[in-house]
């Protein structure tokens, strides 16, 4: 009886390293998981802060001259006694060759492309693609690009931007961005109303597609907040129709002219 005895104790002596080792699994786990989490980074917030540094950085350096302050400032280039640099004036690029015609058609093979690379949203009914002779429209549902109550584009968004990227440029048409939002009202520091939120989606939508190449000339962003709903407001479905931007390609060149 003694014998056996000790022949457990030994057993038992020796499996008390299994404790101590499933304790160490349990930790080395538990410490991959946290610096997984640390580690893991935002690629939208990531992607918006590379490009706005690189822009920073590479961007050439300017001067600025100071303003006379005064009962009669002395008019730009006249009696200064020194040659004053004009700022060009830029524009949009054009196509004279194309007339009228061509522009039509060239918008209509605009709206084709679109359909076909946004089939699949287009047939979840996020996204949708309308068109005439004078404009092209394409709206996209706000959880396509950005977070309830943000104008912060999430990660998936830039995809998105870059395939509408890829049909718009090396082209000259305005393209006007609106952003719509539903009913329910919103008040913190960054958006007070409605009006900014909107504003604020469609100027965020602007920035991302100059990111991608598009002249910047081209464009002009509008929020008009809650005020023009394509569906009621009451149900869920409703407002999150209403949540939406919108991109308005014109068949002509000029911004301001389309506008009009």
């Amino acid at each position: 009886m003694r014998r056996r005895r000790i022949q457990d104790d030994d057993l038992h002596n020796k499996e008390r390293w299994l404790i101590s080792y499933a304790d160490f699994i349990t930790l080395l786990f538990a410490f991959f998981v946290v610096m997984y989490s640390v580690s893991s980074v935002n690629e939208g917030k990531y992607k918006v802060l590379s490009e706005t540094l690189t822009g920073v950085f590479n961007a050439p350096q300017r001067s600025l001259q100071p303003i006379e302050v005064g009962q009669n400032p002395p008019a730009a280039g006249i009696g200064s006694g020194e040659d004053v640099i004009q700022p060009a004036v830029t524009e949009a690029p054009r196509n004279p060759d194309m007339d009228e015609a061509g522009r039509t058609e060239a918008l209509r093979t605009m709206a084709d492309r679109l359909a076909l690379e946004f089939d699949e949203l287009i047939n979840q009914g996020v996204v949708t693609v309308e068109s005439n002779e004078a404009w092209l429209e394409l709206s996209l549902r706000n959880s396509l690009l950005f977070g309830s109550g943000d104008a912060e584009p999430h990660y998936d968004a830039f995809e998105v931007i870059e395939t509408i990227a890829s049909v718009l440029e090396n082209r000259d048409n305005a393209i006007r961005v609106e952003g719509f939002t539903d009913n329910q009202p919103i008040q913190t520091n960054a958006f007070p109303s409605n009006w900014e939120l909107s504003a604020a989606r469609a100027a965020a939508v602007v920035r991302m597609m100059s990111m991608e190449g598009i002249d910047p000339a081209r464009m002009a962003a509008v929020g008009y907040g809650e005020h023009q709903p394509v569906a009621r407001n009451d149900t869920e479905e409703g407002r999150r129709r209403n949540r939406r931007v919108v991109l308005l390609i014109s068949r002509d060149a000029s911004i301001r002219g389309a506008l009009r």
